[in-house]
């Protein structure tokens, strides 16, 4: 369990700490000069059972409320500290406040410096902490006075005691999550490198794994750990870890940045989140506010956009979208805070929930759906609400950082569909069988009703129709679909072209005559097959006459165009595919001159094929070659 301390300047957090610990967390020269904790600060209690109990001391003075919120975030329990000779002071008011906006339910009071007052006093303050806390998630919080500078004292015996009760009785975070870590601190440890610090929200690491510090992106390697200040081979949920990094500088990383598994969380300037303002005097937050918005070890600014409504008022809950300068990370249902502008006064805080927040339609209904989905999704934990917002389906990606958990998609909920099974988790998709047959009729019908219209035309080719049917599709997706509707001889490729089984182009008789005496001449031309007019010269027609019947044999998929006047045979084509296929897979790359003598014709006749499979979208150019384009929907049989 990880304690966090809470409370006003000179309340004596760090003394009490002292007392229940024996550790002094003010360590640095500047702190014990002036009495008063600058940073956050650490100490760890063993206990009989042989876990540990990790305290967290925060600053107190109305400036360090940044340092705080970072040293608040991911704690288990609050001991909220007020003098029983001040009383409840404004920082008492702020830090419980951020504390039930954090969503701390679990704490205790610490009623410090009873000694020093009468005890009417003590009855007073007391009563004046019990309102404070009534509204908050710590009402229930039991109150102890204690004389911290006494060794002795029993009410601090009596507080540790209870602290180590609520130790044991806390549920152990679940440790199954994708590894992420809110970093507070860097510093570089001599004979060890880059040493990082912070609280493990989800998952587990172990020494020698790799992860990713992001925003930054940075791919690391976990030299060495500490869990709870001890020695250890592993860390997970719940605990405060000390980790030993290889391959990065700390002037890389920043407190806020985290240690993570990409797969949880990525970078993003726009995230959506529910927010609910202090309820008082606070001011009314209108569109583009803005505010310093705190979450994990995050600090940064942004621009608050409400989602529901143009203005949010005080005590009032809405969606908003926050709006940020620089790249941030965060993770559904998280908890966070926001303050003013000046960062002088706490103005609420809530619950984020899409991190993959849109820049535009973010109010549209359709949005609104979504929103309700990933929050009822949040709540149970059931990732079926948003698959079934999705008529096109998600990634197993996109679920994951959706709901910042791994994904199995062979448990996928009833009645869904994965798509694309045996590939990466960029290229497989969850989406319910009714949509799946949904975009199935909408292909077929739309192909019925293009021939319909154009019934001299072979059909539109795998771009267009996907435009006209699915262009919310990701092309993975779309191209697995269109792959099962040809597997199942639903749809037919014609080159880059897609129709039904049975539809041709019509020529007239005369045309179908006059053609079939060219195609073989190109079929003998085999890969330098005759030019239009060497075509005319053989068969007696015009030049024109020649073009457009091999124009009309394009149509129907039996000729290709590779350079103006220059046409292919259909078994040419395959067979250069083909050839273009094996080069790939052998080499990596299709080189023009590995190409070129492959086939055996000149170097200008092979840039001008490799040029056409550019073009239909079989190849890709690169600087050193070509590679096959994965997402191709382009094929010709022979």
């Amino acid at each position: 369990m990880i304690v966090g301390t809470a409370g006003h300047i000179d309340h004596g957090k760090t003394t009490l700490v002292r007392a229940l610990t024996g550790v002094d967390t003010d360590r640095l020269k500047e702190e014990k000069e002036r009495g008063i904790s600058i940073e956050l600060g650490y100490a760890y209690v063993p206990c009989p059972d042989g876990a540990v109990l990790g305290y967290i001391d925060v600053p107190g003075h109305e400036r360090l409320v940044h340092t705080m919120l970072a040293g608040a975030c991911g704690i288990d329990y609050a001991l909220i500290v007020v003098a029983a000779d001040d009383g409840v002071m404004p920082q008492t008011r702020e830090h419980v406040a951020i504390l039930d906006l954090l969503g701390v339910a679990g704490g205790v009071v610490a009623l410090t410096k009873v000694d020093r007052v009468e005890p009417l006093r003590v009855a007073a303050v007391t009563a004046d902490v019990e309102r404070l806390l009534a509204p908050t998630r710590l009402c229930a919080a039991p109150i102890f006075g204690v004389n911290a500078t006494d060794a002795e004292d029993p009410g601090v015996a009596s507080l540790a005691a209870h602290l180590a009760a609520a130790r044991r009785a806390l549920p152990r975070r679940p440790a199954a999550g994708l590894f992420r870590l809110a970093i507070d601190r860097v510093f570089t440890l001599t004979g060890h490198g880059t040493v990082i610090t912070g609280t493990a929200f989800a998952g587990r690491i172990a020494t020698g794994d790799s992860a990713t510090l992001l925003p930054a992106g940075i791919t690391v390697r976990v030299r060495g750990i500490r869990a709870q200040n001890r020695p250890a081979q592993a860390g997970e949920a719940g605990q405060r870890l000390a980790i030993n990094l290889a391959g990065v500088e700390p002037a890389q990383i920043s407190r806020g940045d985290w240690l993570a598994d990409p797969r949880g969380l990525a970078p993003t300037t726009r995230i959506d989140a529910r927010l609910t303002l202090l309820a008082g005097d606070g001011p009314a937050l209108r569109s583009w506010a803005p505010v310093h918005v705190h979450f994990g070890a995050t600090h940064r600014t942004a621009h608050l956009v409400p989602l529901d409504g143009a203005v949010l008022g005080p005590g009032e809950t809405r969606r908003v979208q926050l709006v940020f300068d620089s790249p941030v990370c965060g993770a559904p249902g998280d908890r966070f805070v926001i303050r003013n502008a000046q960062a002088t006064h706490t103005l609420g805080g809530g619950q984020l929930l899409d991190p993959r927040a849109p820049a535009r339609r973010r109010r549209s209904p359709a949005r609104r759906q979504y929103l309700e989905a990933l929050e009822r999704a949040l709540a149970d934990g059931d990732g079926a609400p948003l698959i079934g917002q999705a008529p096109w389906g998600l990634s197993v990606s996109e679920l994951m950082l959706a709901t910042a958990a791994p994904v199995d998609p062979e448990t996928r909920p009833p009645g869904t569909r994965l798509v694309g099974a045996g590939r990466g988790p960029d290229e497989q998709f969850l989406l319910r069988d009714a949509d799946w047959q949904a975009g199935r009729d909408r292909v077929l019908a739309a192909l019925a009703e293009f021939h319909a219209a154009a019934p001299d035309e072979p059909g539109p080719d795998a771009p267009r129709l996907r435009r006209i049917t699915a262009p919310a599709a990701a092309p993975r997706l779309w191209r697995a679909l269109v792959d099962e509707l040809a597997a199942e001889g639903l749809v037919r490729r014609n080159g880059a072209w897609l129709q039904l089984p049975g539809h041709a182009a019509a020529l007239s008789a005369r045309e179908r005559e006059a053609a079939g005496r060219l195609e073989p001449l190109l079929a003998a031309g085999g890969f330098d097959p005759p030019w239009v007019r060497d075509l005319a010269a053989r068969t007696g027609e015009p030049e024109a006459r020649v073009r457009q019947l091999l124009v009309a044999l394009g149509r129907e998929g039996r000729a290709y165009q590779v350079v103006h006047d220059l046409f292919f045979a259909r078994a040419a084509l395959a067979s250069l595919a083909t050839v273009i296929a094996g080069l790939a897979h052998e080499h990596g790359r299709i080189e023009a001159a590995r190409f070129r003598d492959a086939i055996g014709i000149g170097r200008k006749r092979a840039i001008q094929i490799l040029e056409f499979f550019d073009r239909v979208g079989y190849t890709r150019r690169l600087p050193d070659g070509r590679v096959l384009r994965d997402s191709s929907g382009w094929a010709v049989d022979p």
